[in-house]
């Protein structure tokens, strides 16, 4: 059972959804723009987001940047935009995951468990409230901060996430399949979105694939981190 808010400006797709989640137990509100999205999500605390982004006042994309400045609420927007770059575009500005319409109720069900599971979760990281260090990283799993060289790092959930798991096995490969599955909550996905995380990675850790330093990609094999020589 989680709280959802449902933000869907199409009166059908919206009892749909609102209908569907109910009957699964969980706690429902909605509302069909982006700012009655942003004065709930202010006021009240949901476990999840399902974010349409063809709103009337504000486009989904803007309202995604505006919910992240108030909240860490996971995020699944729902568009019938199926265009590859700007599914990456939107997981970049902090949505948890995303659907095409149309979709069935049954994915609906699944994605929103998976999301459910990782946000969940997070408080049972590798290390618990353990402090990971690995050359120059700090990472305080618990408070969730990241320090390199004594440098605050800003990273998005996704990148704490990822560089937490990671850092947590130092020098050991983990497969492109295995950062799915613990990472994402997935058993399946787009190596893509892996590619895009770790590239927004490796700039906050001040580094690039072709001059790494604590993160190194095995060409087909997987990832790994370890300190720099």
């Amino acid at each position: 059972m989680a709280s959802v808010l449902v933000v869907e400006d199409d009166q059908f797709v919206r009892s749909a959804l609102i209908r569907h989640l109910t009957d699964a137990a969980h706690t429902v509100r909605s509302v069909g723009t982006a700012l009655e999205a942003l004065r709930e999500v202010a006021q009240v605390g949901f476990d999840v987001v399902i974010l349409d982004l063809g709103l009337p006042d504000l486009d989904g994309s803007e309202a995604l940047k505006m919910l992240r400045g108030l909240s860490d609420v996971p995020v699944i927007v729902a568009t019938a935009r199926d265009d590859e770059s700007e599914i990456v575009r939107l997981l970049n500005a902090g949505a948890d995951d995303y659907l095409v319409k149309p979709f069935s109720v049954e994915h609906l069900s699944a994605r929103l468990a998976a999301v459910l599971r990782r946000a969940r979760g997070r408080s049972g990281a590798p290390g618990g409230d353990a402090l990971i260090h690995v050359g120059g990283l700090r990472i305080d799993v618990r408070r969730r901060q990241a320090v390199l060289d004594g440098t605050a790092l800003d990273l998005t959930r996704r990148e704490f996430d990822l560089l937490t798991f990671l850092a947590s096995r130092p020098g050991v490969v983990v497969a492109r399949r295995e950062l799915l599955a613990e990472v994402w909550q997935q058993s399946y996905g787009d190596d893509q979105t892996i590619d895009v995380h770790l590239s927004w990675l490796r700039r906050k850790l001040g580094e690039t694939a072709a001059r790494p330093r604590y993160l190194h990609t095995l060409r087909g094999v997987g990832v790994k981190l370890e300190p720099p020589a």
